[in-house]
Protein backbone atom coordinates (compact mmCIF):
# COMPACT_ATOMS: atom_id res chain seq x y z
CA UNK A 1 0.00 0.00 0.00
CA UNK A 2 1.89 3.46 -1.02
CA UNK A 3 0.92 5.94 1.48
CA UNK A 4 1.17 9.56 -0.13
CA UNK A 5 3.55 12.28 1.70
CA UNK A 6 1.52 14.76 3.65
CA UNK A 7 2.07 18.17 2.85
CA UNK A 8 2.65 20.98 5.47
CA UNK A 9 3.08 24.39 5.01
CA UNK A 10 6.15 25.60 6.75
CA UNK A 11 6.80 29.08 8.20
CA UNK A 12 8.54 30.64 7.45
CA UNK A 13 7.22 31.64 4.11
CA UNK A 14 9.53 31.03 1.04
CA UNK A 15 8.52 34.17 -0.87
CA UNK A 16 5.43 33.82 -3.85
CA UNK A 17 6.10 31.73 -6.42
CA UNK A 18 5.73 32.60 -10.62
CA UNK A 19 1.93 31.93 -10.29
CA UNK A 20 1.22 34.55 -7.98
CA UNK A 21 0.82 31.73 -4.75
CA UNK A 22 2.70 31.40 -1.43
CA UNK A 23 5.85 29.42 -1.88
CA UNK A 24 6.39 26.95 0.60
CA UNK A 25 9.07 24.73 1.38
CA UNK A 26 8.71 20.68 0.52
CA UNK A 27 10.27 17.33 2.05
CA UNK A 28 12.72 17.80 3.35
CA UNK A 29 13.74 21.18 3.15
CA UNK A 30 10.32 22.07 4.81
CA UNK A 31 11.18 19.36 7.59
CA UNK A 32 14.33 21.40 7.99
CA UNK A 33 12.56 24.58 8.52
CA UNK A 34 10.13 23.20 11.00
CA UNK A 35 13.16 21.87 12.88
CA UNK A 36 14.76 24.88 13.10
CA UNK A 37 11.45 26.59 14.20
CA UNK A 38 11.01 24.10 17.23
CA UNK A 39 14.04 24.24 18.39
CA UNK A 40 14.71 28.38 18.77
CA UNK A 41 11.15 29.01 19.88
CA UNK A 42 11.00 29.15 23.27
CA UNK A 43 7.56 27.27 25.28
CA UNK A 44 5.10 30.23 26.46
CA UNK A 45 6.12 31.89 23.40
CA UNK A 46 3.48 31.28 20.97
CA UNK A 47 -0.04 32.11 21.48
CA UNK A 48 -2.59 29.05 21.77
CA UNK A 49 0.39 26.68 21.36
CA UNK A 50 2.15 27.41 24.77
CA UNK A 51 3.72 24.34 25.00
CA UNK A 52 5.39 24.44 21.71
CA UNK A 53 8.87 24.57 21.20
CA UNK A 54 12.45 23.73 22.85
CA UNK A 55 13.66 26.53 24.55
CA UNK A 56 17.66 25.90 23.12
CA UNK A 57 17.92 29.37 23.49
CA UNK A 58 17.43 28.73 27.18
CA UNK A 59 20.82 27.36 27.19
CA UNK A 60 22.71 30.81 26.62
CA UNK A 61 24.95 31.54 29.11
CA UNK A 62 25.00 27.77 30.47
CA UNK A 63 28.66 25.97 30.88
CA UNK A 64 29.81 24.33 28.20
CA UNK A 65 30.59 20.86 29.47
CA UNK A 66 29.10 17.28 29.68
CA UNK A 67 26.14 17.85 31.44
CA UNK A 68 24.84 21.01 29.47
CA UNK A 69 25.80 19.12 26.20
CA UNK A 70 23.52 16.45 27.36
CA UNK A 71 20.73 18.66 28.71
CA UNK A 72 20.49 19.82 25.15
CA UNK A 73 20.50 16.48 23.44
CA UNK A 74 17.42 15.69 25.35
CA UNK A 75 15.21 18.86 24.72
CA UNK A 76 16.28 19.02 20.92
CA UNK A 77 15.10 15.08 20.82
CA UNK A 78 12.03 15.03 22.80
CA UNK A 79 10.67 18.36 21.19
CA UNK A 80 11.47 17.28 17.73
CA UNK A 81 9.87 13.89 18.64
CA UNK A 82 6.59 15.84 19.57
CA UNK A 83 6.53 18.31 17.13
CA UNK A 84 7.38 16.91 13.91
CA UNK A 85 5.84 13.71 13.61
CA UNK A 86 7.12 13.49 9.74
CA UNK A 87 10.87 12.32 11.18
CA UNK A 88 12.10 9.37 13.16
CA UNK A 89 14.38 11.44 15.27
CA UNK A 90 17.43 8.45 15.45
CA UNK A 91 20.03 10.42 17.39
CA UNK A 92 20.85 13.65 18.62
CA UNK A 93 24.95 14.70 19.62
CA UNK A 94 25.98 18.07 20.51
CA UNK A 95 29.74 18.27 20.44
CA UNK A 96 31.79 20.88 21.88
CA UNK A 97 33.84 22.94 19.07
CA UNK A 98 37.59 22.27 19.29
CA UNK A 99 38.48 26.14 18.34
CA UNK A 100 35.66 27.69 20.25
CA UNK A 101 35.82 27.66 24.48
CA UNK A 102 31.73 28.71 24.44
CA UNK A 103 30.22 26.73 21.00
CA UNK A 104 28.44 23.50 20.48
CA UNK A 105 27.20 22.09 16.97
CA UNK A 106 23.91 20.11 17.14
CA UNK A 107 23.76 16.82 15.34
CA UNK A 108 20.36 15.58 14.63
CA UNK A 109 20.47 12.01 12.61
CA UNK A 110 16.68 11.81 11.49
CA UNK A 111 14.63 9.45 8.63
CA UNK A 112 12.09 10.50 7.28
CA UNK A 113 8.51 8.66 7.96
CA UNK A 114 6.93 8.26 4.56
CA UNK A 115 10.41 7.65 2.34
CA UNK A 116 12.32 6.42 5.35
CA UNK A 117 15.27 8.65 4.02
CA UNK A 118 18.14 9.48 6.44
CA UNK A 119 19.18 12.81 6.84
CA UNK A 120 21.16 15.26 9.17
CA UNK A 121 20.90 18.78 10.22
CA UNK A 122 23.42 20.30 11.69
CA UNK A 123 23.04 23.64 13.95
CA UNK A 124 25.64 25.30 15.96
CA UNK A 125 25.00 27.66 18.81
CA UNK A 126 27.33 29.73 21.08
CA UNK A 127 26.85 29.33 24.69
CA UNK A 128 28.45 32.77 25.35
CA UNK A 129 26.14 34.95 23.58
CA UNK A 130 22.57 35.72 21.87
Amino acid sequence: MNVPVPKVMSWPLGGISPEGRFDYANDDESVREVIRNILLTRPGERIRRSRFGAGLLDFIHQPNNVTTRNLIANVVKKAIEQWETRVLVENVNVLADNESLSTVHIIIRYQMRYTRKVNQLTLSLDLNQL
